[in-house]
């Protein structure tokens, strides 16, 4: 027997939030990595937590990146 389906909408506590954010951001990450070992692909993952915090991943050392990621999070911040 499966997992049940979840509704996906906003959690309204912000603990259970900020875990359930945590939990899913470090799985999203391990995913990239993996994605990037198994299929020898380029794999570039920016994360933005709802604090304006930034998470990133990049399968190769991409001198631009970084420079971009600064940008991008000036732009989303309030």
């Amino acid at each position: 027997m499966g997992r049940g389906k979840i509704v996906i909408r906003r959690i309204d506590n912000s603990t259970s939030r900020q875990v359930t954010f945590s939990k899913r951001r470090n799985g999203l990450l391990k995913k990239a990595r993996e994605l990037s070992i198994l299929c020898d692909a380029e794999v570039g993952l920016i994360i933005f937590s709802s604090t304006s915090k930034l998470y990133e991943y990049s399968s190769t050392r991409v001198r631009g990146l970084k420079l971009l990621m600064l940008q991008m999070s000036l732009l989303f911040r309030d």
